[in-house]
């Protein structure tokens, strides 16, 4: 399997991409991992990859995604060259302008949705804010995005593997709030 998470910095982008590998690595599998982050800050575009099985570089190539996890619709649509024909993307409906896009005032959000939902690929659009507004912190999109992947079947990876995920990878204080957070995502209705 291919795993694409992109967003922008600060969104948690990375731990997402942990705790898929971590659920992996539990059950046994080889998983490789890699993050290009295009500027190191809060705001820059950020993308994680992580493979399984035999493969020979960390980073997907073009076209051969199974699930892209979008915490940005800008990002989706950079990043929508690498989903498969028959993948699935996971796509935050709630914009978070990256910094690339304060250089040019271009940032259409109804058109980037719109060209988003004319894809061939399966597309489950997420109201990332109105999900973390349920579950009561704007902190836990990630793990929110993760159990919507994880309720709409397409990680290959169950919400009780992402539970022990969090458990593993969490301090105590934050577990409650994102096993709320996987729960709540759990609830939503898939499109």
């Amino acid at each position: 399997m291919n795993y694409l998470i992109t967003g922008v910095g600060g969104q948690g982008t990375v731990l997402a991409s942990k705790l898929i590998a971590d659920a992996l690595m539990a059950r046994g599998e080889q998983v490789h991992s890699a993050e290009t982050i295009g500027m190191a800050q809060r705001g820059g575009s950020v993308s994680s990859h992580i493979r399984t099985g035999a493969v020979l570089s960390p980073l997907i190539p073009r076209g051969t995604a199974d699930v892209l996890i979008a915490f940005e619709p800008a990002e989706a649509v950079r990043c929508l060259p690498y989903l498969r024909e028959k993948g699935v993307a996971i796509v935050n409906t709630a914009p978070v302008r990256p910094v690339t896009s304060s250089l040019a005032d271009n940032y259409d959000l109804p058109a980037l949705l719109q060209f988003l939902t004319a894809q061939p690929q399966r597309m489950i659009m997420v109201d990332g804010t109105q999900l973390c507004a349920e579950v009561g912190s704007a902190k836990v999109l990630n793990v929110c995005l993760l159990g919507v992947a994880a309720h709409a079947d397409c990680l290959g990876i169950s919400l009780a593997e992402l539970e022990q995920a969090l458990a593993r990878r969490l301090p105590a204080k934050l577990l409650e709030l994102n096993q709320q957070a996987l729960a709540t995502a759990a609830q939503l209705p898939l499109v």
